[in-house]
This record gives structure tokens, sequence and C-alpha cells, in this order.
């Protein structure tokens, strides 16, 4: 079984995002996290753009041992040299190298003819692999591109010496099906070379970021690139534990295994929040707070007869404590019932229907009951002061309630 490598780039490409922007100490502290989590390669940074960028990525580089450090660069020898002298105390140095590649960006942004392109690839991915013993190179906007420029590219970069060839939805542009068949042809193109690593960075504009990247494994890409938490440029990119859970849940199907230590996902996604300031959506895949939180009553009666018929991967798997049982106008009865016991009461059948009553009740207008909320209704239960119906309940409500 082939494994996929994860190259995480939230220390670059997400640091890019407004709001997102990490002082020196934070980044090596998340960069360590990176490493316990299991990600092959941490993109440490631009070094070009700053003394400081330069400094912080030469701090992450210095501190890591078992996974690689990547600095970027542009096709261009400031980039290029800057990025070296960052990665000089690196264990595991990744030169990564980038160039747009569509004739949008090699007309309007660069101004410079597609001949001219592929000599600066030539000449800059040959020069890095002078002095680095590992180079990536990147088609910027590879997506938009067109596909016989591209092939020229990617086999321009190989013979320079480039094993790792990154193959960019700069700007989310692409669907599964158009992403993964450009990395059908490219592979073509460069025929069996067991040394090349193709490699997906994709970009969450029309919300295709994951499925994009995995369209690209399926393709033959063997490196995904992403986030914690997505994070990234404009809607973000591809979600480190979104794509790290598909591959695990779904590993039948793509015939690939991964580094990753699923159980250090959550407090990976934890630690970026809180260096950070920024939230993570509670709908978030994985790792929002409602990812395992259920309250229809169907499905949490569901959830207490056996986990998997609403849940296709544990909560503890991920590092997430346990699951919730929320306690809304939607719960059942079984799951009223299962978090008193868990407060230390056990209820007769008349008490569990008057707390019942007054927990929905209650949730209409505060839209969840909390442990405080329970265990008021539990005692005023036990001295009779609560009604032994409910009031106001729906008929929906009623037969959500006997199904339990």
């Amino acid at each position: 079984m082939d494994t996929v490598q994860f190259f995480d780039t939230t220390l670059r490409d997400g640091e890019q995002s407004p709001g997102f922007s990490m002082n020196q100490g934070e980044k090596v502290r998340l960069a360590r996290k990176l490493d316990e989590l299991g990600v092959d390669v941490i993109e440490a940074g631009f070094p070009v753009a700053s003394a400081g960028e330069l400094e912080s990525v030469r701090a992450v580089a210095a501190q890591i041992q078992r996974a690689r450090v990547a600095a970027l660069a542009r096709a261009r020898r400031e980039d290029v040299e800057a990025a070296l002298a960052a990665l000089e105390p690196a264990a595991r140095p990744r030169l990564h190298i980038f160039l747009a590649t569509s004739d949008l960006h090699l007309q309007a942004k660069l101004r410079i003819s597609r001949q001219e392109a592929l000599d600066a690839v030539s000449r800059w991915v040959r020069y890095g692999c002078e002095h680095c013993a590992e180079v990536e190179f990147s088609a910027e906007d590879a997506s938009r591109s067109d596909i016989r420029f591209l092939l020229d590219v990617m086999e321009t970069a190989a013979e320079a010496g480039a094993t790792i060839l990154n193959i960019p939805d700069t700007v989310g542009y692409s669907t599964p099906e158009e992403y993964g068949a450009i990395f059908h042809r490219v592979r073509s193109h460069l025929g069996r070379r067991d040394e090349i690593i193709l490699s997906a960075h994709c970009h969450n504009d029309l919300g295709l970021a994951v499925a994009n990247s995995l369209a690209a494994v399926r393709a033959g890409a063997r490196q995904v690139e992403c986030t914690i938490n997505g994070i990234g440029e404009r809607a973000g990119n591809a979600s480190l534990e979104e794509l790290a859970v598909a591959l695990a849940v779904r590993q039948s199907f793509f015939d690939v295994r991964t580094n990753i230590h699923l159980e250090e996902i959550y407090s990976a996604s934890r630690m970026l929040s809180e260096i950070t300031g920024v939230s993570v959506p509670p709908n978030k895949a994985v790792v929002g707070a409602n990812a395992f939180a259920h309250e229809a009553g169907i499905h949490q009666d569901g959830i207490l007869k056996n986990p998997l018929t609403y849940e296709i991967i544990r909560p503890e798997a991920v590092g997430v404590p346990a699951r919730r049982l929320v306690l809304g106008k939607h719960s059942g009865r079984n799951a009223l019932r299962t978090r008193i016991e868990e407060l230390g009461y056990r209820l007769s059948d008349a008490e569990l229907a008057q707390c019942y009553g007054a927990a929905m009740g209650l949730a209409d207008a505060a839209k969840d009951v909390t442990d405080r909320d329970l265990l008021t209704f539990v005692h005023q239960a036990r001295r009779g002061r609560l009604a032994p119906n409910v009031p106001g309940e729906s008929d929906a409500m009623a037969a959500a309630s006997k199904i339990q």
C-alpha cells in the first residue's frame, strides 16, 4: 500500500490569510505540534518576505528533526538564496521553488514569455539541486494553464532535478474530474519515474479543496498540501484533518496509508485556534464543536445503541474527548435519561416524564438545556413540583418520544 505524504503549509500559506499571522515563538510551538501529528513536511515560511520571516524559518528548521522542513522561493536568485540560508540548520531541508504557468499569470503578472518561464524553471531548479538535497517545484495556477505547456514545464523541472512536482489549483477553480485528469496527463507524460512524486495543492474558493485533493490521490498524487483547520488565502486550503480522516475511514477505497497520528488532530486544531485567536466554526468537519454532537432524538437513540449508526469514526480516534448528546427541543427521552444517569440519578418513568416535559419547555425558549437545568428538574420531580405531562408538546415531538 502506497503512503500519501502530508505537506503542511499552515505556517506559510495558512499564515498568509488575514488575521492568522504568527510570531517566531508561536511558529516554533506549532511546528513541534505538527511534528507530533506526523506530517511529513512542514513548510515553515517564505524567507525572502522579511528578515523576521527568514529567522522564523531558521528557528523552525533548527528545532525539527523528524519531519522535513521546507522554505518557499520564487524562481529568482534572491528568493532561492534566502530560502537556502533559512534552511541551513535543518536536519532534512526541502527547497520549494514555484513559478506561475498559466498564460494569465505569465502575461498579466510576470510579463514573461513561455520560453522565459521554462528557462527560469530549468535554471533555478538546477541551482537549487546543487545546494539542497531535495527540491520541490510548483507550477502556480497549474489548473488554469494550457495542459501542453504545463507538461513541458513539468518535464523541464524533472530534468533539472526536482523530485516533487506540485500541481496547484491556486485559485480553487478546478473540479475533481478536471483536477484528477491533469494528474493522469502529467503522470502519463513523465512515464515511469519512481523518484518523482506528484503533489496536490488545492484552495477552497468553490468549497472543493478536499474533494480535488482526494481526486488527485486517486489519480496518482502521493503528496497532499494542506493546513490545520483549512486556513489559508481567501477561502483557505484543503483541510488536513478532513483529508487525513477521509483517507483513514475510506482506506479500502483509496488504497493508501498516511503517517498522520489521528489522535493528535483535535489538539493541533485547538492549538492553532489558541495561537491565532480565531475559533473553529461549530459545523467544521472532524474538529468543529458539532462534529460529534447529536441533538435529534432518533439519532441519539441510535448512538446510544451503537455509535456506528451515526458516526463513521469514533471521536476519541481524532482526539476529541467524547461525543455530546445535546439536549434541545429535538432530543428524545433516552438521551435525557442517559444524561441524568451520568449525573448520578436514576428516575422512575413518571419522574422522567416530568423532567422531559420541563426540559422540552425550556428548550423551546432557551434552545438547549444545561446540566444545571437538569439537576433542578430532577430535584423538583422528586418533590412532586413538576407537571406530569409535557405542556404544549407538538405531535412531532410526541411521536419522536414514543420512538424512544
